[in-house]
């Protein structure tokens, strides 16, 4: 069996996407087969555009008798519509359909179906996920039938008569219990099957608009997985979706009191080493995996990685993942059976005021100061990273024998990034303890407590010229002489493994010049990026090979 090739009111260069038995009734004659495509459609006076559709066909089809030989005679196809109204009323539609989940329920007859669409055109580049319910998909495939018809041939409904068994019925199934077979449907039933393949009404979106919309980004969607998850406070589905850079967003939506919904990212994952399209994704929910496909081979990650949250009862209720729960000691796996007097989570509102009564006091105790080196003149980096893309990070001075606190915004020598602070031209006066709060929620929690303690270039000429390390050039500058506490947390400082290969690289520098360098620059970095271990960031790279396809 196949569809009639020649017949471009049947498909017009179609590319297909996904294909599911969806049972229609009790009756099994009843159950079709749905697949989901893109191809070209055109009005006339118009130039071909991408339209996606979801097309349908009884099991039991066995074509015509006379007409339609060998070939589908239940054929249907509708248009989906994924599409962001406009304030003036103008659509901008999402055309190209990408990929499709079909996310099951009790009721076999009626799961949920999630398609992911990009941008046809080259105006704009965007992406958006569809979720679509199969009572509106039924109505429309049970509505009119497009017909063309006036001096222009404009698309109309069919209003005519329509011959019985109705175009599209499954024999044998709940409405022709007496036809066993496509065979003996009359004539006029097959002929306006051939002419009338296309419903006048298309589908649209459960509330009539995407349930993820990304414009304006340099990347789009490719495929989609979609996991539900049982949390404190009811049933969640966490949507999984790869990008064509080889990235994987963890997605939950939630509602809100105002009818509207809220969309939270709850982490990007970088899968491959080398960016490359996401073509495949499935679940695994006995092993607790995603597993992921490329043109590259296979690789897998886990559904969710609570430790990345932190260890703060706060930091774990802001996250808001249905994956985890804060269990009186760490941010781990929820779990139903967990007692309730220690577990704190909060999907929905996300407030660990309220969440983590008792336990707040203790966040910001916990908060390590650390100490970090700077020498005059040069450029340090303070590393502070959110554990939530969802917060706003703000940087504060503490300078010594002071207890006020001074914001620092991004301004000449300082520049403020999503990974810390970057200061330039380091002077005596940046010396002081630098605070790094985080604020979600109404909720302050301090993530970085670090002193920055400001070297004379005349110190560390010193000390290096103590140690036996001639490679710097001595300064000229008034003497100065280091305590014996900085003495020795400088000696500490050059004593690491990397400070050889750094006044290697540098005496070669200074006495060769840049440009005669050659292979012994290039040795000593490489040399010194061996020995470098890799940190550890929010947006994490593959941790396991992928296997070569």
């Amino acid at each position: 069996m196949r569809t009639d090739q020649y017949n471009s009111r049947w498909l017009n260069d179609p590319t297909f996407v996904h294909a599911h038995l969806i049972p229609d009734s009790a009756e099994k004659n009843d159950d079709k087969l749905y697949f989901f495509f893109r191809e070209k459609a055109s009005e006339v006076g118009q130039s071909p555009m991408t339209q996606s559709r979801i097309g349908r066909i009884c099991l039991n089809d066995d074509g015509g008798h006379c007409c339609l030989v060998n070939k589908w005679s239940t054929f249907l196809k509708a248009r989906l519509i994924c599409s962001v109204p406009g304030a003036d009323g103008i659509e901008t539609h999402f055309d190209e359909l990408r990929d499709v989940y079909i996310q099951p329920t009790q009721d076999t007859r009626n799961p949920v179906i999630y398609g992911v669409f990009s941008v046809s055109g080259s105006v704009f580049k965007g992406s958006a996920v569809c979720v679509y319910s199969m009572a509106d998909i039924r109505m429309v495939f049970n509505g009119p039938f497009a017909h063309k018809e006036g001096p222009n041939y404009q698309w109309v409904a069919y209003t005519g008569k329509i011959p019985y068994p109705r175009p599209g019925t499954c024999p044998g199934g709940t409405f022709t219990p007496n036809m066993k077979s496509t065979k003996d449907y009359p004539d006029e039933v097959i002929n306006f099957m051939r002419n009338h393949p296309t419903m006048y009404n298309a589908v649209y979106p459960v509330h009539k608009r995407p349930l993820v919309v990304r414009t304006n980004v340099d990347y789009e969607f490719t495929t989609i997985a979609v996991d539900q998850v049982r949390a404190a406070d009811g049933s969640y589905e966490v949507l999984f979706l790869g990008t064509d850079r080889g990235t994987v967003q963890k997605v939950i939506v939630l509602p809100r009191d105002d009818l509207q919904t809220e969309e939270l990212v709850l982490e990007e994952v970088e899968v491959f080493k080398v960016p490359t399209p996401i073509t495949t994704m499935k679940i695994s929910s006995k092993r607790q995996q995603l597993y992921v496909g490329s043109a590259l081979g296979v690789t897998h990650l886990a559904l969710h990685r609570c430790d990345v949250y932190g260890e703060a009862c706060a930091d774990c209720c802001l996250a808001r993942d249905p994956y985890c729960a804060w269990d009186g000691k760490s941010c781990s796996r929820y779990s139903a059976s967990q007692k309730r007097r220690s577990r704190r989570q909060d999907v929905k509102y996300g407030n660990p005021i309220r969440q983590c009564r008792g336990y707040n006091s203790n966040a910001n105790k916990n908060t390590l100061e650390t100490v970090q080196y700077g020498v005059e003149g040069s450029t340090t980096f303070l590393e502070c990273q959110a554990r939530s893309p969802h917060v706003s990070l703000k940087w504060h001075l503490q300078k010594e024998n002071s207890d006020r606190r001074k914001e620092i915004r991004s301004e000449g020598r300082i520049l403020k990034t999503d990974q810390g602070l970057l200061i330039r031209s380091l002077q005596s006066s940046d010396s002081g303890i630098y605070h790094c709060t985080s604020t979600e929620k109404n909720f302050k929690h301090t993530l970085v407590k670090l002193q920055l303690v400001v070297l004379s270039s005349r110190t560390v000429n010193n000390v290096l010229v103590d140690t036996g390390n001639p490679a710097l050039p001595q300064i000229q500058s008034s003497a100065w002489t280091p305590s014996v506490g900085q003495y020795k947390d400088l000696l500490t400082i050059l004593s690491q493994p990397e400070m050889g290969l750094i006044n290697q690289y540098c005496k070669d520098y200074w006495q060769h010049g840049d440009d005669s360098l050659g292979d012994s620059k290039a040795k000593s970095l490489k040399e010194l990026k061996e020995q470098k271990k890799p940190r550890n960031r929010r947006h994490h790279e593959d941790q396991t090979n992928p296997a070569e396809t």
